[in-house]
Parts: structure tokens; sequence; C-alpha cells
């Protein structure tokens, strides 16, 4: 059907071509169990686990991966203006702008 949009000329679905093929794809993982942990509290419950030396490796190192904005501040997290504020304040203990001079009221009775 030449001319019209969509239509391929000549053919059609040809066998074994395309498809889903037995084996293709990811492999599934076994289910990780952690028993010995017992919290409610999501970092500890990581803490644990990051800690456990019966699990394994890759699941250790996703739980300190996880844990660690809640460790550590990146260092963009902050913005310009505090970090700014934050230097000032280390250097204006020496250049800090010293207070204007108090008024004395004399009082002539």
């Amino acid at each position: 059907m030449a001319g019209i949009p969509g239509m391929k000329t000549g053919g059609g679905a040809r066998p074994g071509n395309g498809g889903a093929r037995p084996g293709a794809g990811r492999k599934k993982k076994d289910p990780v169990k952690i028993e010995s942990i017992e919290t409610t509290d999501p970092k500890r419950f990581l803490l644990e686990v990051m800690s456990s030396q019966t699990l394994d490796a890759r699941l250790r190192i996703d739980a300190a991966k996880a844990l660690l904005p809640y460790m550590y501040q990146r260092k963009g997290e902050t913005g310009k203006k505090e970090e700014q504020q934050e230097r000032s304040a280390k250097v204006s203990g020496r250049f800090a702008a010293s207070l204007p001079p108090a008024l004395k009221i004399i009082k002539n009775d």
C-alpha cells in the first residue's frame, strides 16, 4: 500500500524476530533477610545494617550511602551568603567596627 503513511510495503511479521526470549533480561536477586535488627528508627536501622558483619558488602555500602546526608553536610548545601557570613565572623574579631561613644547627659543645676 504505497502512499499511505504508516504502512510498510510488502512482508509483515517475520518469524523469530522480536518478542521476549527465554532467559533474557536481568537476573532476579534473592531477597535479603535481616532478622536481628528490631527498630522503628530508620537512621538506627541503617546504622545497624552498615555495621553488621554478616550482611553482603554491597548492602552495607548502600546503607552507608543512604546515611551520608544525615551524618555530614554537603559543601554545596549552605548558600554563598551564609558561607560568607561565617568567614567574616571569623575575621571580624580583629577588624570589627567598634561601638560608637556613649553620650553622657550632663545636667547643669
